[in-house]
């Protein structure tokens, strides 16, 4: 039952309980409950905001590849590219690099301004971006 709450307000966070519980069959204050109980075990971890980045005039969006030196320790490195505003995502990731990065900026040079950051981190030792021409979809709803 808690997976179809969850895919339930997966499309709608802001949707009613009373809604929610039409749709899977069980009360107001049954959904209330649940929600409640996920959120005290951690499985609902927020209610989140989508933002339309080209409203906001972030139009351009790539991903960013990062490397380490071997000198640093990924963790050392994590916390310092959460303080570049750009920097959406972070992922560790198995393979020849350490990171990928989702980054989004107003323009190409503005990417540029934000590698020199990412690279200026000590312990990073290269990076490599993939620019994106058109994001088909993102942010889906978790189906479950």
């Amino acid at each position: 039952m808690d997976a179809r709450i969850i895919s339930a307000l997966g499309s709608d966070s802001r949707r009613s309980y009373a809604d929610v519980g039409a749709e899977v069959g069980l009360s107001t204050a049954a959904v209330h409950e649940r929600v409640k109980k996920m959120l005290e075990r951690g499985v609902i971890q927020r209610f989140a905001l989508q933002v339309d980045h080209e409203a906001v005039g972030l139009n351009f969006t790539a991903f960013v590849a990062i490397r380490n030196d071997g000198g640093a320790h990924c963790r050392e490195i994590a916390p310092r590219l959460r303080e570049i505003a750009a920097v959406q995502e972070l992922h560790s990731v198995a393979g020849e690099y350490d990171f990928l990065a989702k980054v989004r900026t107003a323009h190409a040079r503005d990417l540029e301004g934000v590698l020199y950051q990412i690279k200026s981190i000590p312990g990073v030792a290269r990076t490599t971006s993939t620019v994106v021409l058109n994001t088909e979809f993102e942010g889906q709803p978790l189906k479950l």
